[in-house]
Parts: C-alpha cells; sequence; structure tokens
C-alpha cells in the first residue's frame, strides 16, 4: 500500500483567525479549547478507504440549514495525488447531509498556501423527511479519500497555489 500523505493541524493562530472569521460571536478562549480538543483523521477499519474527519464543535442543522466548520486540519501529500472529501456515507443516506461543493477537492499544493492548506467543510442538511442532524463534537462527519491523478501529455502550467478556495482561478 502506497503512503502518500500526513494530516496536520494548522497552527493555533490560523485555527484561531479562521475560528472567528467563521464564528464571528466566538473568541480566542473558545477558539483555543476547540483546537486542543481537534483528532487528526483516521481510517476507522483496515479496510476502509476514507479517512474519518472528526467535528471540532457540536453542530445542530435543521432541515436546510448550512454550516462551514473549521476543521483545524490541512494534509501534506504528494504530487499527483488528490484529497476528495464526502459527507461519511451513514449521514448521506439517514439525512442527507450534503457537501456545498459537491465534493471537496484538496489539491497537493495546497498545503503550502497562506491560510496553511487549513480544510473547511460547508455542510447543508438537505433532508426531505423533515431530519434534524446533529453531530456531537468529536464525531466523525466528513471522509477523505486520496486518490492518484494523471495530467495530459501537452500540459505546461508553471503557476503556483497562494490562497485557498477559488485561488486558482483568479
Amino acid at each position: 500500500m502506497k503512503r502518500i500523505a500526513k494530516f496536520h493541524k494548522v497552527s493555533f493562530e490560523q485555527f484561531t483567525k479562521d475560528w472567528i472569521d467563521t464564528f464571528s460571536d466566538s473568541n480566542e478562549q473558545i477558539a483555543k479549547e476547540t483546537y486542543d480538543t481537534i483528532k487528526l483523521p483516521k481510517r476507522a477499519t483496515t479496510g476502509s478507504a476514507g479517512y474519518d474527519f472528526y467535528s471540532p464543535l457540536k453542530v445542530v442543522l435543521k432541515p436546510n440549514e448550512t454550516i462551514k466548520i473549521p476543521t483545524g486540519i490541512r494534509v501534506q501529500m504528494e504530487e499527483n495525488w488528490v484529497l476528495k472529501c464526502y459527507p461519511r456515507s451513514g449521514l448521506g443516506f439517514k439525512f442527507r447531509l450534503q457537501m456545498n461543493n459537491t465534493v471537496g477537492i484538496i489539491d497537493s499544493d495546497y498545503f503550502h498556501s497562506d491560510n496553511e492548506g487549513h480544510i473547511f467543510a460547508k455542510i447543508t442538511n438537505d433532508t426531505n423527511e423533515g431530519k434534524t442532524v446533529e453531530i456531537e463534537a468529536g464525531t466523525g462527519f466528513m471522509q477523505g479519500i486520496f486518490v492518484e491523478y494523471g495530467i495530459t501529455i501537452d500540459d505546461e502550467v508553471e503557476e503556483k497555489r497562494n490562497g485557498g478556495f477559488g485561488s486558482t482561478t483568479k
């Protein structure tokens, strides 16, 4: 089995900045308490393809509600690999929990971005059954799967990333 990546926590400074930006009614003390409980993603079993990301906070989403979650996680991976992020299967099946961008794509060069490659998840409870989703802090809510990819023979891109969401289209 190829070993091509390693998860890290973002720095406390980066997490605090992103946490307070996301939750404007929060403060540095709450960010610190949350940061200290962040767990690195793990596979649940030897046969699991996905690495479970754990929610750093308790989430309650009524039907059609959305939340952006700063995970506190970044990933360093070899070139020509990507981390694809999806809701955990059970949450998608039971509640129609959806990633707002359908599939989160974490490129190998995102690790070196200005925001340290901080991975966010924006999720929506898309239930059509009136169900409320409750995710306890420290519970898996998203899974990431590493996938190798190729490029075209005539690819000549030389641009370097320096930013987060949407930075490669600016």
